[in-house]
Parts: structure tokens; sequence; C-alpha cells
């Protein structure tokens, strides 16, 4: 099934749920969770282990399927597309960059090698061929890697060679698992700025899943996802000052779904003390969200009366 690129999103997953069961015991990975992904755009995914972004990640590669709910990537519906749809989509339409150098790379091989089989096993028909591989490796910043073996590279001209493989044969989006969780800080930082300047050069859809949270000031856009939900989306900026002063600006907000529901912030929740339940308010230009003083008593059910008067 074909998506219209000017009414849907390159990455777009609404309502979707994974459910895995063994020996009787179900467990819910995905409950219902929303993503919007706009064509180019390059985007962060964090939460902690467990929170469900490894299993939204192999559904969008193709390595899985969802149990119910929409998955739409790079023009494919990933819930309906047939054994041969699939192989041909993971191929062409997508590229992927695991946080293992043994998953990306074959340890026999060279850089442009690696890059070589690529292309060779997705029979692509790019005709400079070795043109393509050192344009590749090049921007990834690499060439000079290109006769050298996996055992042979540090671990951030392994992973900037893994991003050349997956890009080998122009997929339209680009999806990495943890691509910095076996690097040092200098070296994630020039990982993740490779993976910046391809999304900007090529224009391609970039989705990095992680846990660390410092990959997020290299993105603009940072969703948060909690408990199978996408929970809260920062949105960064650059805006100069009055006084000609370059800022950077970071807003959180909270995620609506389609059916009105939202997360609130851990640390919101943990401060106010909220549970089970919260009082709300419907106000002309907001809406107020309290804890439930019938359940809290004291000098917090004094502070909601006083707020009411």
């Amino acid at each position: 099934m074909t998506v219209t690129e000017s009414t849907e999103p390159h990455i777009w997953c609404a309502d979707l749920v994974r459910i895995f069961a063994a020996k009787g015991v179900e467990v819910q990975a995905l409950q219902g969770l929303n993503l919007r992904v706009e064509r180019g755009e390059m985007v962060a995914l964090v939460g902690a282990s467990g929170s469900g972004k490894s299993t939204l990640l192999t559904i969008l590669s193709g390595l899985d399927t969802p149990t119910a709910g929409v998955a739409k990537c790079a023009g494919s519906d990933l819930l309906t597309m047939s054994r041969a749809e699939r192989v041909r989509y993971q191929r062409h339409s997508v590229g992927f960059v695991w946080q293992q150098t043994s998953r990306n790379l074959l340890p026999y091989l060279t850089a442009a090698e690696n890059v070589a089989m690529a292309m060779a096993v997705a029979g692509s028909k790019v005709k400079n061929r070795s043109d393509h591989i050192e344009e590749l490796l090049d921007l990834l910043e690499v060439g000079y890697c290109r006769d050298r073996r996996p055992s042979q590279l540090s671990g951030g001209e392994q992973q900037r060679t893994a991003i050349a493989v997956a890009m080998a044969n122009h997929p339209e989006v680009l999806l990495a698992d943890e691509p910095t969780g076996e690097l040092d800080e200098a070296t994630s930082v020039e990982v993740l700025e490779a993976m910046r300047s391809v999304n900007e050069q090529l224009g391609i859809t970039t989705l990095i899943v992680t846990h660390d949270p410092a990959v997020s000031e290299h993105v603009r856009r940072t969703i948060q996802i909690r408990d199978g939900r996408t929970s809260t989306e920062v949105l960064r900026r650059r805006e100069v000052d009055e006084h000609g002063q370059e800022q950077h600006i970071a807003e959180e907000f909270a995620v609506l779904d389609r059916v009105g529901r939202l997360q609130l912030p851990e640390e919101f929740t943990t401060r106010l003390e909220m549970r089970d339940r919260v009082r709300l308010a419907l106000e002309p230009d907001h809406v107020g969200v309290w804890p439930d003083r019938a359940r809290r008593g004291g000098k917090h059910a004094q502070q909601a009366e006083a707020q009411d008067d």
C-alpha cells in the first residue's frame, strides 16, 4: 500500500500495539503508541529499558509485525505488506544501524567492501559503484579507512562506516538503535554529528532510538517514550535576542493522543504527589490539573482549598 506523500508523514504510527505471549503470559510492549515524523526530520526517541523503544524500531525496520494499530514508513504499510514486499522494503526503503558492530559490518571485509556487499545483496544498479562508495565514505569522514577491516577501526570509525553501509542503497529512512551505546562521550559526538550531516546533506529522514539523554542535544526534536506510549516531546530552536546573541531554546510538550490521553512527566506527578486520579478545570485558555485533595488531606488539602478560594 502506497502512502500519499503530501498527506501523511514519512513515519506514522497510530494506536500501535505489540503484545508478546509466552507460556500463557502476555506482555504488552507497545500500548497504543502514536508517532509522527515528517520527511527529512532527524528525531531522537528516548526512554528507559523496557519502555518499548526497541520494539518500535524492530517494527519500523520490518523485522517484526505489530499486533494492532497503524504503522507506515517510507510509503509502506508495515501491517499488510507481503514477504517479498518486506524484503524489498528492508533492502531499499530503510537503512539500519545497530549498536553492536558485529551486526553492522562483516569482519572479513574492508570498509569499502562492506558497502559494496550491501549494494550487491540488494541488486543495486548504480553505474559508478566505486564512486558511490567513495562518496559515502568521504561523507562520513572515513574515506581513509576504505581498505581497513573492522578490527583495524576505532569504535567511532566502525559506526560511521556502518552508517555508510546503511546508506548504500539510497534509503528514504535511516533507523539507528543506540548507535552511541558503546562509545565514549567525545566519539559519540562525532558519530551523532556525522548522522546530522547525512540528514542535512541528503535529506534522509532519521530516527535515533537511545537511552542516552545527551543525544537530544544534537537533534531539534526529542520524543520520550514511557510504558509503551509516547509521553512528551522537546522541541529545540535557535533565536537571536535583541543584543544579537544566539540563544538555544528548548520547550517541553506533553503528547496528546487521538482520544485525549496524555502522560504527565514523572517528576511532576512525584513532586505533587499525584496518584490514581487528578482534578481538572477548564479555563478560557488552558486546562488546570491538581492532585485529588479528597485522597490527600492535611496541609495539601488546605492548600488546594485555598487555591479554589
